[in-house]
Order: structure tokens, then sequence, then C-alpha cells
């Protein structure tokens, strides 16, 4: 069993690095081991150290696995990437049990030095001392990672998306926002989306002007929990002051959404899952209060895990503000 695990471990990890010369190192090793996901259901992109970033949307749903016993464990894969040129170091891997005690390791990529794999595989050994099968249930998870590494490389030299397909059951027509997403309401404040209520006061933002008003909410749309596919893009604008020298203010934003959400970009009408680098949008730049174009410089999409998704119905304008960016109104 433990040959076998070496061998889709490498492989997976071969799939996932694409590092061409920095690898996970020692401390960074001891280091992954320390972070803290909370809510695996929602956490599925985090940051550490304003250096590294566990991000959980390539490895799809998690994995529950009843053994013989009859108790139900929990696998939680995150890619671990360092955030300065998004090199990919390893996979953390996150092992909950049924009374809610969690293991964590960290696979490191398969260029990584052979006392790190050394490390590794006497840290699974011993979770697998307290929790007996926790390496055939590992090595299970690695294989079927491995496979859809393997299936998705195939399909994408045919075009196709397969990431689309692994988790097909999460796309439909929903058009929301989790429910953590920040909405900026009529007196500058802003508010997570699942606490907006109807009467309440919310920002709105002509798009060709730029003026803001504010309108009040109608309703609140509350959409049943699954396990939604989720856009998340990453924007940036950037600033340049003076005469004789050039200063670069770089200021960003976060946003979520159900891939088929209208977004406004400077093209045109564009559904979120549509967005693509280069792409766009207004928001509110927060050091000077104006809405300015930002360019959308990172996307990705995948399921966001088990939760309600939410959308708020206006009773004036075109637009709201969500996490700073003006998105369109349904």
């Amino acid at each position: 069993m433990m040959a076998f695990l070496v061998s889709a471990g490498m492989f997976a990890a071969c799939a996932q690095d694409t590092s061409a010369s920095r690898v996970l190192s020692a401390a960074e090793y001891e280091k992954a081991k320390t972070f803290i996901i909370n809510d695996p259901d929602k956490d599925t992109y985090v940051k550490f150290e304003n250096a590294y970033i566990l991000d959980h949307h390539d490895f799809g749903k998690p994995y529950f696995i009843t053994g013989d016993d009859g108790l139900k464990k929990r696998i939680d894969l995150y890619k671990l990437i360092l955030k300065e040129g998004r090199v990919d170091l390893g996979t953390v891997i996150f092992y909950t049990t049924e009374k809610g005690r969690r293991y964590t390791a960290c696979m490191p990529g398969y260029k990584a030095d052979p006392k790190i794999w050394e490390k590794y595989f006497g840290d699974i050994h011993a979770i697998d001392k307290e929790e007996p099968n926790f390496v055939l249930k590992l090595s299970y998870v690695l294989s079927k990672e491995l496979g859809f590494q393997l299936y998705r490389a195939a399909a994408a030299g045919q075009g196709k998306d397969a990431s689309k397909e692994r988790e097909s059951g999460t796309y439909g027509n929903d058009i929301c926002f989790p429910g953590n997403m920040q909405v900026t309401m009529g007196d500058g404040s802003v508010r997570d989306l699942s606490g907006v209520k109807a009467g309440d006061e919310i920002v709105t933002v002509d798009p060709a002007t730029r003026a803001a008003t504010w309108v009040k909410v109608k309703e609140l749309t509350v959409h049943a929990v699954k396990n939604y596919a989720i856009t998340r893009v990453l924007l940036l604008a950037a600033e340049v002051h003076g005469a004789t020298g050039r200063e670069v203010l770089l200021h960003s934003k976060w946003l979520e959404a159900t891939p088929n959400h209208p977004m406004v970009t400077r093209t045109g009408n564009k559904k979120a899952g549509d967005l693509a680098e280069g792409d766009g949008l207004v928001c509110r730049d927060g050091q000077a209060g104006e809405y300015r174009n930002y360019t959308v410089w990172y996307k990705t999409e995948g399921a966001g895990g088990l939760q309600h998704v939410y959308n708020i119905i206006a009773g004036g304008g075109t637009t709201f503000v969500m996490n700073g960016v003006m998105v369109s109104q349904k």
C-alpha cells in the first residue's frame, strides 16, 4: 500500500508542480502543516502571511469516505501556492474525523528534496497509527485526483473544460453571490450580502456617468443550499504619479459570483464566467472614493462548497456594488 501511495502521490504532485526552479523548503514544509482552514466548505482560497495561498478550486468537491467501521472521514485537498510568481509548492491535505478532529499533512511537489518526501511519508504513517486505514483512504483520493489530472490534460488538448464536467451538477441558471460578499450600503458602510433585507438602502452606480446614488432593496433572493460553481476574479488598478519618476500604487479587489451573473465591462456586458484577463470593470477606489476602471488580472472557477447563494432585487438603478465592484442587477 505504501508503494502504491508513493506512486500515486508522486504522479499527482508531478501533475500539479509547474515550477522550473523554486521548490518547497524544509521550513515551508513545517509551516504549511500549521496553516488552518476554518471552514473548508467556504474557505476555498485563503492567504497566509501575505506570502502563501491555499487554493481548493482545482480539486472540486471534498471526499467523504466511510470504511468498514462505519465511520465517515473527510479529506480536503488544497494547492499550496507561493504568492510571488504563483509557484505550486505542493498539496496540503486536511483529514477530518467523525468527531471533528483534523489532521494536516503536506505532500511536496515532486521536485522537492528527498528528505522532505521522507518527512512527508513519516508524517502520514504517524497519522495512520492513530487513524487506521488513513493511508489506504488517502491513496484512493490521490489516485482519483491523478486520474482526473490526466483526463483534464487530455480534454484540454481537445478544447474541453474538464473542470465543468467534473462539477457539472454545480452549474445552473442561478445568478447570485455567496453570502459573505459585501454590499455597499447607502450610508457608505458595507454589509455581508446574507444580512441585507428588504427596505435597506444600497448604492447603485450609473455605468455611463459613474455617479453613485442609493436605492431601496425590494427583496433578497435566497437560493437553496447546493455546491454552486463560483467564479472568482482578482482585479487590479495602477496609478502613475510624478513628472520625473514613476510611482505605481496597486489597488486590488476580489469578487466571487456564480458564473451566470452579468457584469458590465468596457466592451459590453459579460457573464462572470466569461470574464477574461484584461477585461475592465468599474470599481470603487477605497482611497479616493471614486469609481474607476480596474482590470481582471486573474480568474479561477470551480465548486464553491455547499452554501446558500443570494441576489438583490432593488427598487431602481441597474447596478449595485459588491466587494467594491460594480455588478449588474439581475
